[in-house]
């Protein structure tokens, strides 16, 4: 085999200058002729053999060399001056021509040269041909025109802005440049091309919002805020680099949002508040969505959100006090709280609903905003009106709603919907333990005198309610409605023990209700001188009670019990529906035609309070079933009273008041002696776990604890636990009088 004839460095460069001047024909449109295969073997045939004859003959070395200055000729000669003659949009097209030749080109000349890239390049570490070609057109032409492509990029840029056609193709393509240039790396649109884009933008909008903050609205402004955003984004997707999208936003934000963001707030008419007044949930939409996205921008939108819920309850508060004021005597109900208290509440309730769905629909929950109506609701929710704390105000509410014949007339689901929403507002009263005391003394009196409703409804708060704040909040009350269903029980055994044995009946019909003494509210015990025809009934009772149960004591709350008594008057027959106290006081005069306060007194065996109170009800209020000698309004130890035969009624049954005692005080006190023993507990607990602890860290800690059902007074902690140092549960450290130790 012969060998391959040697092809020196000049003639086969020759031969390859015939091929590159083709294909610069080719890019300046001169020729349409393409390499045909037999061609581009020809040519890349030449560069292999150069390449692979026996030293000294190879020229790889210089045929790199040549390929490098291939392209730097062509640049100087063809690609500069056509691009120095332009300016403007022109000259961006002829950029974007140019380029794209270029890469053509450095595809066609790779081509040819390929050989040096699988073998020379490599082994020496060199850079890739693609490289080298790009790399001549940063040197010589991005170097030159940059900033001029870059102004006019961003002239165009601003046009788009300022409402104008601009062609975006364009743009995008000159912006792939300063991409593409950096062969992966994006250092050369960042600091070429971004940096420059990110202060042109601030520049931009920071003129803009300068005058629409003078000039606009608040709804007014942000629309054109949320316009501009909007086109923002969509400029990254028509020409920008996806890089750039966060970065150009933050700057617009900054500019038109982050700035102006108090004063837009502020405005008057139109401003946060006002919006807030007039309901505009569609602008207060647009506000949340638009200062989200700026560093704490929704703090002082939730600020305005927090105070405006507070002043419109405020103002619920001093309506409903001047409204109480005023209708303190004439708009007392039946229970002894004023409707003007119960609209209070469902004012109240309503109020939450409203901006509850404002935080749902408006500030999509944000747990910012839910902060912000906690915190506003918390202040006026524990304001009292009219002398009744928020927690009376609200178990007085449940009450009314809750049982028979109350002023709500809703449906089941009405009624449910309410007192889950009572339940919520429950969770900002700060004396939660109070409200428990409430409800529980108004809901045994549904229970015992067959006042409630519907006993799902009474099932289905104690459920809400211990949800909410746990077993222990609703385990006396759960015991009452369960000792109802016991009692119910008993009372039909009783029967079945009448029937069973016919000689005890007791002479009248009894109903007895027998309850649980831990469960339900403290109730006065008082020894009532029974007339015989109830002594005997309840002695019945106690037999069979006695045949029931073993080593259980009956305890008799008269106060609490009603009978029914028929009284036979001269003009008709008439029951009287009266309480136990009063029923007894009227069967004295079965026997006796006159008698004397102090005899009635001594006869019932009743503290002087209660016979006023029942002499008062049966001769000096509405029903005068007794007469009273002298007549009057009032009460006197010296006083004596006979049946009235001439009283009569249109009614043929009455129910005979008895007027109201002050339970609000016995709450209150039952409710602060709980609350002693409540610190106390977390004081030792605490001091238990600790051994030894700083006054103001006990303090904090007992606090701690106690929150969640009521807010303990400093000063009353700190009695207790003086009171705790003297019982020798604590002890003060000999050395430090703030450090106290448990002592075991």
């Amino acid at each position: 085999m012969s060998d391959r004839k040697i092809i020196d460095l000049e003639s086969g460069w020759d031969f390859m200058k015939k091929g590159i001047s083709k294909l610069k024909d080719l890019l300046e449109g001169q020729t349409e002729a393409q390499f045909n295969a037999e061609e581009y073997m020809m040519l890349y045939t030449t560069i292999y053999n150069m390449c692979t004859q026996k030293p000294p003959h190879d020229y790889s070395a210089q045929l790199y060399e040549r390929y490098r200055e291939a392209f730097n000729e062509y640049i100087n000669a063809t690609v500069l001056p056509a691009l120095r003659e332009k300016r403007d949009e022109f000259m961006l097209g002829e950029l974007v021509r140019r380029w794209e030749n270029h890469k053509l080109m450095v595809r066609w000349l790779s081509r040819f040269f390929n050989y040096l890239d699988r073998y020379y390049i490599s082994r020496h570490s060199l850079s890739p041909l693609k490289d080298v070609g790009l790399l001549c057109f940063q040197a010589l032409v991005y170097t030159e025109v940059k900033r001029v492509i870059k102004d006019a990029a961003l002239s165009l840029v601003e046009k788009e802005r300022d409402g104008e056609q601009v062609d975006r193709s364009l743009l995008k393509k000159v912006i792939e440049i300063f991409v593409e240039i950096g062969n992966g790396d994006l250092n050369d649109y960042d600091k070429d091309f971004e940096a420059f884009l990110l202060k042109a933008t601030a520049s931009f909008y920071s003129r803009k919002a300068a005058v629409w903050i003078q000039e606009d609205s608040c709804p007014e402004y942000m629309l054109k805020a949320e316009d501009c955003l909007k086109h923002e984004k969509e400029r990254v997707g028509h020409y920008l680099h996806p890089s750039s999208e966060e970065k150009l936003l933050r700057e617009a934000e900054n500019q038109i949002l982050a700035q102006y963001e108090q004063q837009l707030l502020d405005k008057e008419h139109s401003g946060c508040h006002a919006l807030l007044q007039d309901d505009k949930t569609d602008d207060l939409s647009r506000m949340f969505r638009l200062f989200n996205r700026v560093p704490n921008g929704l703090q002082p939108v939730s600020e305005i959100f927090r105070k405006h819920i507070e002043n419109e309850g405020m103002e619920l508060v001093k309506q409903a006090e001047n409204a109480a004021t005023a209708k303190k005597d004439s708009s007392k109900m039946k229970d002894g709280s004023s409707s003007t208290e119960q609209f209070f509440v469902k004012s109240i309730i309503e109020l939450h609903d409203k901006y509850l769905q404002y935080v749902t629909e408006c500030f999509l929950n944000s747990s910012l905003f839910h902060k912000a109506v906690k915190e506003a609701f918390e202040v006026f929710c524990n304001k009292a009106i009219a002398g009744s704390t928020s927690a009376e105000l609200l178990a007085s509410f449940c009450d009314n709603l809750l049982k028979k014949g109350g002023s709500e007339k809703l449906n089941d689901e009405g009624i449910e919907e309410t007192l889950e929403k009572v339940v919520r507002l429950l969770a900002y009263i700060s004396d939660k333990d109070l409200f428990s005391e409430f409800y529980r003394k108004r809901l045994s009196r549904r229970l015992l005198f067959d006042k409630s409703a519907n006993d799902d409804h009474e099932r289905s708060i104690l459920t809400k309610l211990k949800q909410q704040f746990g077993a222990q909040f609703t385990s006396k009350m759960e015991g009452m409605v369960t000792d109802m269903q016991l009692a119910r029980e008993h009372q039909t055994r009783f029967e079945e023990w009448l029937s069973e044995n016919p000689g005890k009946k007791p002479g009248i019909d009894l109903t007895v209700t027998v309850l649980t003494t831990g469960f339900w509210p403290h109730y006065k015990f008082i020894e009532l001188a029974l007339p015989e025809e109830m002594a005997n009934s309840v002695e019945v009772f106690k037999e069979f009670y006695e045949f029931i149960t073993k080593h259980r004591k009956l305890t008799w709350i008269y106060p609490l019990g009603m009978c029914h008594v028929q009284g036979h008057f001269p003009s008709k027959p008439i029951e009287l529906i009266l309480s136990t106290f009063q029923a007894a006081t009227l069967l004295l005069f079965n026997t006796d035609e006159k008698l004397s306060y102090e005899e009635i007194k001594e006869r019932l065996n009743l503290p002087e309070e209660d016979v006023s109170r029942l002499l008062h009800s049966l001769s000096c209020a509405k029903y005068k079933i007794l007469l009273k000698e002298p007549a009057g309004k009032t009460i006197a130890t010296t006083d004596t009273f006979q049946f009235n035969e001439k009283f009569t009624d249109k009614m043929r049954r009455i129910k005979v008041p008895l007027p109201p005692m002050d339970e609000k005080k016995k709450v209150v006190e039952d409710v602060d002696k709980d609350r002693r023993y409540a610190i106390d507990a977390a004081i030792v607990r605490t001091m238990k776990s600790r051994k030894a602890l700083a006054h103001q860290q006990l303090v904090l800690e007992v606090v701690q604890q106690l929150s969640r059902m009521f807010k303990p007074d400093f000063k009353v902690i700190k009695k207790r636990v003086e009171d705790l140092i003297a019982r020798e549960y604590l002890e003060r450290d000999a050395d430090n009088p703030n450090l106290f130790r448990y002592l075991a």
